[in-house]
């Protein structure tokens, strides 16, 4: 089965786009529209043209109700799954959530992730969690990608995440917070170097700057080297999903984040030109 944001080579040969010729797929993550109930989340990711969306931990249903996404009812996470079917967007992962060593806790996330036909986890779980989780990878099939938060959490640089997925089913790999990486004073084009064959799906992100105190602007208009990043992850044959967790301007965040896909599919026509 292919890993949610994976095409095979012929689907990516076949496809139309540049970006899917790259075997790129761009998903909002629903983190991004917080601030707005999820059925209008949906629509505005709609409106973006973009065809997959990531869920948050949570999700906000109505404004006022915020449950874990893990533990919505049936009937609620069908009403999302169909709200976004007739919108003509695929639901590709779910993130961050808590993978505890505790073995009914996080069994309990695997569950709601198969039974939903999700089929990576994004999570940030502590070490001696990490045999569980490579343990329930392996049995459910569903891929496990570790987030980077800046610094000082556990995982805030990539030889961290690559200590973790040492050794370890290729089911683990890291989901790369472009950003966090920038605001932890690190270079993300070189962390995406050293996670070669490990990057499983992107948090990607420009920022206006390489600080802790900084903010998202459109891909292309910061200091994060976007067509650097995108050109190494070309190198890397990386087959997969982009997702833009864009934390600025809440409210009103559609215009730059369109100002940013431009930028992107601009690049993506250039690299599949190359050879």
């Amino acid at each position: 089965m292919l890993a949610a944001g994976s095409l095979s080579a012929q689907d990516a040969a076949n496809a139309g786009s540049p970006a899917d010729k790259l075997g790129w797929q761009v998903a909002m993550h629903a983190y991004t529209l917080k601030e707005f109930p999820i059925a209008e989340a949906i629509d505005k990711t709609a409106a973006l043209g973009l065809k997959h969306m990531s869920l948050s931990g949570s999700v906000n249903l109505d404004g006022q109700h915020k449950p874990r996404t893990i533990d919505l009812p049936d009937q609620e996470m069908e009403a999302i799954r169909k709200r976004a079917r007739d919108a003509g967007i695929d639901l590709v992962n779910i993130g961050v959530v808590q993978l505890p060593p505790d073995e009914g806790q996080s069994r309990k996330v695997f569950d709601f992730a198969r039974k939903w036909g999700i089929d990576t986890l994004v999570a940030e779980p502590e070490p001696k969690a990490l045999d569980l989780v490579e343990k329930l990878c392996k049995e459910y099939h569903i891929k496990v990608a570790i987030h980077n938060h800046p610094k000082p959490s556990r995982y805030w640089n990539p030889d961290t995440v690559l200590e973790a997925v040492k050794d370890r089913s290729p089911l683990l790999g890291a989901c790369a917070d472009t950003g966090h990486w920038m605001r932890s004073g690190l270079d993300p084009v070189e962390c995406l170097k050293k996670l070669e064959g490990r990057v499983i799906c992107l948090h990607f992100k420009d920022l206006a700057e390489r600080s802790p105190n900084t903010h998202d602007v459109p891909w292309g208009a910061g200091a994060g080297d976007v067509k650097g990043m995108m050109t190494e992850l070309k190198r890397q044959g990386f087959h997969g999903v982009f997702g833009i967790e864009y934390e600025h301007n809440w409210l009103n965040s559609s215009p730059e984040i369109a100002q940013g896909l431009k930028f992107f599919n601009a690049t993506c026509a250039a690299l599949a030109e190359e050879h």
